[in-house]
Formats: structure tokens, sequence, C-alpha cells
């Protein structure tokens, strides 16, 4: 069994903040044992295009903000998944939506620009954000492989599928999941859906509050919820097991059922 630490936060508009209840969340989870921690989408801040400038407070992945918790979880020894609005290179006034894992040794083993832009419901992502153009590849850790969606993303199962015909075993979707009609309903169904229909754990830290519906939860092979942190700020520890995932895809093996032949 693997400890993990899903991180439940209310995000303000105050850049460091939030870094600085971000770091005491991951001594947190190291104290707590946990080997992995888990937080939400824009855990930098909170955008309110009222009020702040997303490019303005955008970072590259070696500014202050990423290399703040690389050195935290390097302190701490343990891996940390989030996500940052990184600046782009090419100079526009939009960011990408990244999230990266680092680590227990301080080092950014990969990053993960959001693929699916949030243009729904009345919203429009792409008018700040610019579209990723490639799923990372699965991330090998003690606990198992990890394939990273960041929330939109959960809407389009190619994506989950992809990641885990790569060997994904657990898939961490930090989100922003903003209330309204049905929403917290999809958000609960999607997740579930996603970890039976590829036999793995999904892993899915949300924000809280504000526009925001919280209910971050962990979800086994089997479509069983193991851990709903409901609309509580703060940090819950959750077990998983590589043993759950093989006997789960040895019962039921819908990966060596697929019928690619004949899906093109």
């Amino acid at each position: 069994m693997s400890k993990l630490a899903l991180i439940q936060m209310r995000t303000s508009l105050n850049k460091q903040e939030n870094l600085t209840k971000i770091l005491k969340y991951i001594n947190l989870a190291s104290r707590k044992k946990a080997e992995l921690c888990v937080f939400p989408e824009f855990m930098m801040f909170y955008y309110d295009p009222k009020n702040i400038s997303i490019q303005d407070l955008a970072e590259n992945i070696d500014g202050p903000f990423v290399t703040a918790i690389s050195n935290a979880a390097q302190s701490n020894s343990i891996n940390v998944i989030g996500t940052f609005c990184e600046k782009d290179k090419a100079g526009s006034n939009k960011v990408y939506d990244t999230s990266f894992f680092i680590d227990k040794f301080g080092v950014v083993v990969t990053t993960y620009q959001k693929i699916h832009l949030y243009d729904a419901f009345g919203y429009k992502e792409s008018d700040y954000i610019l579209p990723g153009s490639k799923i990372a590849k699965p991330i090998d850790t003690k606990m198992g492989k990890i394939g990273m969606l960041i929330c939109y993303d959960l809407r389009f199962p190619e994506i989950s599928r992809i990641l885990t015909v790569r060997g994904s075993e657990i898939l961490v979707i930090p989100s922003a999941w903003i209330n309204g009609y049905m929403k917290e309903q999809h958000w609960i169904t999607l997740n579930k859906t996603r970890a039976v229909e590829n036999g793995c754990y999904v892993i899915a830290s949300n924000q809280v509050d504000n526009v925001y519906c919280g209910r971050s939860i962990v979800i086994d092979p089997m479509g069983k919820t193991i851990l709903d942190m409901k609309k509580n700020e703060g940090i819950s520890i959750a077990e998983i097991s590589t043993i759950m995932i093989q006997k789960t895809r040895a019962n039921l093996p819908l990966l060596k059922h697929r019928r690619p032949d004949v899906y093109h």
C-alpha cells in the first residue's frame, strides 16, 4: 500500500499567500508519511480577470514559484504534483495551464500543458490560455505509473485511454471544476467512469469555494470512492495498492478485450 495526500484548496488572488499555504501542506503531507502530494489546478492564484493580469503573474518552470515547491519536495522527501501558469516563450499575452511532477529529490521530472480548454457553460479559457499539444509520457513511481491530465481533459475519454494504453495505472487530475447545474454530478460520474473503463485509480484534486465545487476524490479501479473531501479545505490521506490494479485488470480485462483493429 502507498499513501498519498490529497489537497483541496481555496486559492486567493495573492500568489505568495497561496505559495505559503502550499509549502505548509507539503510539510504536513510528509509528516503524515505520504509518498505523493497532489494539488488542484490554479493553485498558483485564483484568476479574476477584473483584478489581476494572468500574464504578469505567470512564470517559467524555473521561476520562484515552482523552484520553492521543488525545494520543499526535496527537504521533505516527497513527490509533488501541482500546477502553475506558464509564460508563453513566444511572448504572447496568453499562458499555458501546466501541471508538473516533482520527485522527492526536488527534480521536475515532467510537465504537461492542458490540451482541452474550457470554452463551455459561458466560460472561454482560450481567451487567456494556450492549448497544449502533447500528452505527457506516464511517470514511473513506486506506487505505479502515473498519467497526468488537467480538469476539462476529464470530459475527453481519449486522453485517459491513451495514457492507460501507454502504461498508466493511476490517473492524476488537478482541477478547478466550476459549480453549476449538474456540474458536481458530472464531476463524480466522469471520475468514476475513467477509473472503471481503464481499471486504474483516479486521483482528482479540486478547488473549493470561489466558483468551484470541491469534492476532491480518489476512486479505485472498481469505481469505489475511497476518499471524498466534500466541501472541506485541507489535506486528506488515502491509500492505494498496485495489487488492486492487477486484480481488477485480471478479473475485468477490458484493456485486453479492446478491438483497435476495427475502431479506426
